[in-house]
């Protein structure tokens, strides 16, 4: 059986504020994390929980931090050079920066989906879909077809590339080839999945499609997304964090963060009045 089948610091900022929702089913947190690039501190000491099997928006004006955050999850902050990380990302009780802790196996357990589609262009749809699999050493014909059309199906693409499979994953449409990369990245099988601002390159209706899928895995999958766009994080995400110059402002359930945010920053940035 499968395991989906088992299924700050005071720097004059305002202080987080923070839901009373029970977190004690959280699957990802981060303790005083910061991040930095050379001399320039970018993440000023997160700290903060993601529930299990929900979906957690994370916005914030540009140049906030919220891509390095979510970078610094499944340890590809760490690939850019001058990069360095501190504090703890903890998942399922282990600190996933301890020295004895593989960055390769955490990044199978902690998938990412990029802004910007990136389907391999020499390959298949069914190839872009397996490409994770085969690299894990998956060499069983029938058991990589049955993974790559059940992860097709968990991106809500199967039905629209079943009789072109082997078709050039870069023949199809930009929404297609972003639910592709999603299917790519739960084909491995992970635990939580990071999706970097996966729409803004995407039409409406392509982008409802994305949304639909998001809001399907939560039942297998932890969700974490960054968004630039309010509106997308109000539909499809259960909790919301707003980041601000590096530092977590406000954290809570979506509809209190919206609704009723708690700090004056959160207020403005969701009321138009900067960003």
């Amino acid at each position: 059986m499968t395991k989906i089948e088992r299924r700050t610091q005071n720097t004059g900022m305002p202080h987080p504020s923070m839901s009373k929702q029970d977190f004690s089913t959280a699957k990802i947190e981060t303790k005083d994390l910061k991040a930095r690039f050379g001399k320039v501190e970018v993440l000023k000491g997160i700290n903060l929980k993601f529930p299990e099997n929900s979906v957690t928006a994370i916005m914030g004006p540009s140049g906030c931090g919220k891509t390095t955050f979510i970078r610094c999850l499944n340890r590809i902050h760490e690939l850019t050079p001058g990069a360095k990380v501190e504090g703890e990302v903890i998942m399922d009780g282990i600190n996933i920066y301890s020295p004895n802790v593989d960055p390769v196996a955490i990044r199978r357990r902690i998938g990412m989906v990029f802004q910007k589609p990136n389907p391999f262009p020499t390959m298949s749809i069914y190839d872009n879909t397996v490409a994770g699999l085969k690299l894990n050493g998956v060499r069983d014909k029938k058991k990589l077809e049955e993974l790559a059309e059940r992860s097709l199906r968990m991106a809500f693409l199967w039905d629209e590339v079943k009789d072109d499979l082997n078709k050039p994953g870069t023949a199809l449409s930009g929404g297609q080839q972003q639910r592709l990369c999603i299917a790519r990245a739960l084909a491995v099988e992970p635990e939580v999945v990071l999706m970097d601002e996966p729409c803004s390159a995407l039409d409406p209706v392509a982008t409802a499609k994305v949304e639909e899928s998001i809001v399907a895995l939560k039942k297998d999958f932890t969700i974490i997304i960054v968004t630039h766009n309010m509106q997308q994080a109000a539909r499809i995400s259960d909790f919301t964090a707003f980041i601000y110059l590096g530092q977590l402002i406000e954290f809570g359930k979506t509809s209190e963060v919206f609704e009723k945010p708690k700090n004056e920053l959160t207020e403005k940035y969701i009321t138009g009045k900067f960003g």
